[in-house]
């Protein structure tokens, strides 16, 4: 008998099951509740119902008939309520839960990144599913336990325990960002990158980075800052008030950041963009709300709602998601121009 066998506790979860048959959560809830067939072997769905058989593990009914839809009712986490992107994710989501006769019910991760505790006493009582936007993997663990299906939205598709996946092409969003300035000239960059420890912001640095190797003579300095305009700010005044060279351009995580650095510009006497060209990323209607406008990269964030909740369904009626990374365009505005010499 395996060590997870012996130290399961009187009640086990699912995770305790897909632990001890070597797979995911999503696996157990596709073979649990009758839904492997097509998407789950044989051998790998005999051995699931056998360690639950041998933990003792019994699903709860009332879960089991949310997964039939009874109850109608999916959950969307998301770091803050304050930020745009969200609202409009949560948009896109409704819209597809309305045309379904489902509700949405939308629940902010404590402290931005988590972790995020169930919002009622027992998720598994009041939710057919889960969809968790832009969230770190280790965040949502109490959501876990309750064995609902969870589809992740701008996260980690390397993440075993989600039963699907919905993400922004963010790498190429930022190579079109770091290409467009390259082509005007600019040698000298700060990236003024989020201190949020999330999978989005680290492909966004990776990208940046990956795509200033077409121009070796170009610099890169990093600083991370808290997602806001005044920390945004705070950060760029102390490079911009640093020793050496000013940079050419300030590439910046999001457009709340790149607010920021505009301000900091201007209060070192500066302008936006003929001495340091500024750039956002998500597009939100700050970025149209400063002068000058901001270059930024437009995401379709209630695009991003809507195909969370379609996965959403898939997985509840035992279909396979759609994959696929949705596609995001530069938006150049007033806030780049060319390098000055």
């Amino acid at each position: 008998m395996s060590s997870a066998r012996r130290s399961a506790p009187s009640r086990p979860t699912s995770r305790d099951v897909a632990r001890d048959a070597g797979v995911s959560q999503a696996t157990v809830s596709l073979v649990l509740g009758g839904k492997w067939r097509g998407r789950v072997s044989e051998a790998t769905a005999g051995r699931v119902r056998d360690s639950a058989r041998e933990l003792g593990y019994r699903p709860n009914l009332a879960a089991r008939s949310l997964r039939l839809g009874d109850t109608r009712t999916a959950l969307l986490v998301v770091p803050a309520l304050t930020n745009e992107f969200f609202a409009r994710v949560y948009t896109g989501a409704a819209a597809v839960a309305a045309e379904h006769d489902f509700g949405v019910v939308l629940y902010p991760s404590p402290d931005g990144t988590g972790p995020a505790r169930d919002p009622f006493a027992s998720s598994r009582t009041a939710l057919d599913g889960v969809i968790a936007s832009s969230m770190a993997a280790d965040a949502l663990g109490a959501l876990r336990d309750a064995g609902l299906p969870l589809v992740m939205l701008d996260s980690d598709p390397g993440d075993a325990g989600a039963a699907a996946w919905v993400n922004l092409d963010i790498a190429d969003g930022m190579r079109q960002v770091t290409e467009h300035l390259l082509g005007l000239g600019h040698r000298r960059f700060v990236h003024l990158a989020s201190a949020v420890d999330t999978w989005t912001f680290t492909v966004r640095a990776r990208a940046f980075h990956e795509a200033l190797r077409a121009a070796p003579d170009a610099t890169a300095r990093t600083v991370t800052a808290a997602l806001d305009v005044r920390a945004g700010t705070q950060a760029a005044e102390a490079v911009l008030a640093g020793p050496g060279p000013l940079p050419t351009a300030i590439v910046c995580d999001d457009d709340i950041l790149a607010a920021g650095a505009c301000k900091a510009v201007r209060r070192r006497g500066l302008r936006v963009p003929d001495d340091i060209s500024v750039t956002g990323f998500d597009d939100l209607a700050l970025a149209t709300a400063v002068e000058p406008e901001l270059t930024t990269v437009r995401l379709p964030a209630e695009q991003v709602g809507r195909h969370g909740m379609e996965a959403l369904l898939a997985v509840l009626d035992g279909r396979p998601a759609a994959q696929g990374d949705l596609p995001v365009r530069l938006v150049p505005r007033g806030s780049t121009a060319a390098a000055r010499s």
